[in-house]
């Protein structure tokens, strides 16, 4: 039996940034193969295997005398900002709190996979008019797989029918919102003849990048599972080759005033909820699997 807790929140509760909200990008490498054919700097024949780069947000700038700002028409392309990967391999990282598959999430999508394709420029004007037909430069043209975890033991694949290609859509815009996705809606029609202003708009506020739902999970049977998180993700490339710059945990939108319904099932702690006020008012039965609340009106509020 489940002891459920019914919680009224405002959007000031289930959202105030660098308050309540753990990172939101992955924070370690748990393993990373490099596979057949990833990529090489062209002048010095290093490798993009720095496991590094994929940590933390995707990158804004690009350093150097080429550099400039991030955008979809020019993507990362440093050593330092994003990671190869080839034929065969595979990177599997790990968030600093687990991935939700919250209903409020944008488009229904989880996390975000910003890789280091670019829009192309047809129209010839590299100095900042650029207009796009749609299509790309640099993406991904093999095939790629996500698989899920929640303890980095037992993995789930997203089904290949609905999760897309990684290092594909949408090019990074550096200057957006790394945890809100782009419409995944939002195709080669409505992006032909697009400039920067253009696609920022289009963009909704969002940073980019190829966003997935955790209701795509599948066990080893190809049959569909019911996951209510996951803290660990695995990329693998199938063919050709893939290149990563960041891995986003989305951001769920706000309710002007709702009923948020926790189990408590697991320690909200390690969760990634933050607690306010008196902690001696609360206690996690992990052998009950619930949250045991003192009510006392002599103690200031105190809450999740």
């Amino acid at each position: 039996m489940k002891n459920w807790i019914f919680i009224v929140v405002g959007a000031s509760l289930l959202w105030a940034p660098g308050t309540l909200r753990a990172s939101s990008f992955a924070t370690e490498v748990i393993d990373y193969e490099p596979g057949e054919g990833f990529a090489k700097d062209w002048a010095t024949g290093a490798g993009f295997t720095k496991t590094g780069s994929i940590l933390g947000p995707p990158s804004s700038v690009t350093q150097g005398e080429f550099g400039g700002p991030v955008t979809p028409f020019s993507p990362p392309y440093l050593l330092d900002q994003i990671l190869s990967i080839g034929k065969g391999g595979q990177v599997t990282v790990k968030f600093d709190r687990p991935i939700r598959n919250e209903s409020l999430n944008p488009f229904g999508l989880d996390f975000i996979v910003f890789g280091a394709a670019g829009f192309t420029i047809t129209n010839g004007d590299f100095t900042g008019g650029g207009i796009t037909d749609g299509s790309l430069f640099g993406q991904a043209e093999g095939g790629t797989r996500v698989s899920v975890s929640n303890d980095g033991e037992t993995w789930f694949v997203l089904n290949s029918e609905l999760a897309p290609a990684i290092d594909g859509y949408y090019p990074t815009d550096g200057s957006g919102d790394a945890d809100v996705p782009v419409n995944p809606a939002l195709g080669v029609a409505e992006i032909a003849e697009a400039g920067l202003a253009k696609l920022k708009e289009l963009y909704g506020g969002s940073a980019g990048g190829t966003g997935f739902d955790l209701d795509w999970a599948t066990d080893a049977d190809g049959e569909p599972v019911s996951l209510g998180q996951a803290q660990f993700v695995r990329l693998e490339v199938l063919s050709g080759r893939a290149e990563i710059d960041a891995l986003s945990d989305v951001r769920p939108k706000t309710a002007p005033l709702g009923w948020h319904y926790e189990s408590f099932a697991t320690n909200p702690l390690a969760n990634g909820w933050m607690l306010h006020g008196d902690e001696s008012l609360f206690e996690w039965d992990a052998e009950a699997g619930a949250l045991e609340v003192t009510w006392n009106s002599e103690k200031p509020n105190s809450y999740f």
